[in-house]
């Protein structure tokens, strides 16, 4: 076989997958690292302006990357993007915490953002079903649908992706981010029946918080969350804090991991079901100290920092690890590699606060 003859049987056999939400922190990071692989990418926004100036920065060969407009919310409008596509992440997602200032704040929710969501994923998978070519749809989960705590607000030693927060608890709470974690359990809870009813294949990858370097043009929410002890940030803070009532830890992951996790789970034959993605997880005591090795400062907040005498909840990714996925990337590199983005790009003052 000669090299023409060669060069296009590897271009014949080039993976097609679609990404939705490609404009996103994990969308974009996804989108490049499918890119390096060598796989022909489906990269859907709502605002393809907005995609077309951020992705076209990404190294991508002729025809690799291609950008489709779509809304969650009108039907059909993924059968082209998904059309010819081995596999589809569905990365795009509402990022709203709270409503304030609702009259009926349940029905508000129940209407105006979680029906939408609801909407929004099963067109989606509609348009994967009737594509034919989509084996498998990866979905990116939040550690947001789980929790440390039985039902008798005791810890739990082990958290696996059987430690799902129940929808009851989350309404009942209404705890700092209940409307994004309510719309992500419900969703997804949508999702699996789909897949289960259409003899469809789906995963879903619970990512705990998320961090590195971005190639968005804003600061990715999950960033600002693990950030908000340095900046103080009257919305972040109490979701960080949230996070630390509800899991007694504070699980970090870095963004290529994730990204590595959703194309790993994407091919493996045997992957099933959820799986959370996770490096490790510390008290926030050493979340504080980690943060003021990285970035010395004298505004760093004394947040909540109610740790439990004995060793925190594991948060565990043996599920994913079982399968031969590996980390990359330590707690410590994760944040220190978050800090230095961050005062590069201007988000921390280069000298400290």
């Amino acid at each position: 076989m000669d090299e023409k003859q060669s060069s296009q049987r590897v271009k014949e056999k080039r993976a097609i997958y679609c990404v939705t939400g490609a404009t996103g922190y994990i969308g974009s990071w996804l989108v490049n690292a499918l890119l390096l692989k060598g796989c022909t990418v489906h990269a859907t926004a709502r605002d393809l302006e907005k995609a077309s100036c951020l992705l076209s920065k990404l190294k991508a060969g002729d025809g690799q990357l291609k950008l489709f407009k779509a809304d969650l919310q009108d039907e059909g409008s993924f059968d082209e993007a998904v059309r010819r596509c081995d596999g589809v992440f569905h990365v795009a997602a509402s990022m709203q915490f709270n409503v304030t200032n609702q009259p009926d704040i349940e029905s508000y929710v129940k209407s105006n953002i979680i029906e939408p969501a609801i909407k929004g994923t099963l067109n989606l998978l509609k348009a994967c079903s009737r594509s034919k070519s989509v084996r498998r749809v990866v979905l990116t989960s939040s550690i947001s649908t789980i929790t440390a705590k039985d039902c008798d607000r005791n810890w739990i030693p082990v958290v696996d992706e059987t430690c799902q927060v129940s929808v009851h608890r989350v309404w009942n709470t209404k705890a700092h981010g209940w409307v994004y974690v309510l719309a992500k359990l419900i969703t997804e809870e949508a999702a699996f029946k789909f897949a289960d009813d259409n003899n469809f294949e789906l995963v879903s990858v619970i990512t705990t918080t998320v961090a590195g370097p971005f190639l968005t043009s804003t600061v990715p929410s999950s960033i600002r969350v693990l950030l908000s002890p340095i900046t103080g940030d009257p919305q972040m803070l109490p979701i960080l804090n949230a996070v630390n009532e509800r899991m007694g830890s504070i699980g970090l992951v870095h963004i290529e991991d994730v990204c590595q996790a959703h194309m790993f789970l994407m091919e493996h034959r045997k992957a099933k079901g959820r799986y959370i993605c996770c490096t490790d997880n510390c008290h926030m005591s050493k979340l504080l100290r980690l943060l003021g090795q990285s970035y010395p400062c004298s505004t760093l907040q004394r947040v909540n920092c109610q740790d439990s005498e004995c060793v925190p909840s594991e948060t565990s990714s043996k599920k994913l690890t079982g399968l031969g996925f590996g980390y990359k990337y330590r707690i410590e590199d994760i944040i220190d590699q978050t800090i230095g983005y961050c005062v590069e790009c201007g988000y921390l003052p280069s000298n400290g606060a």
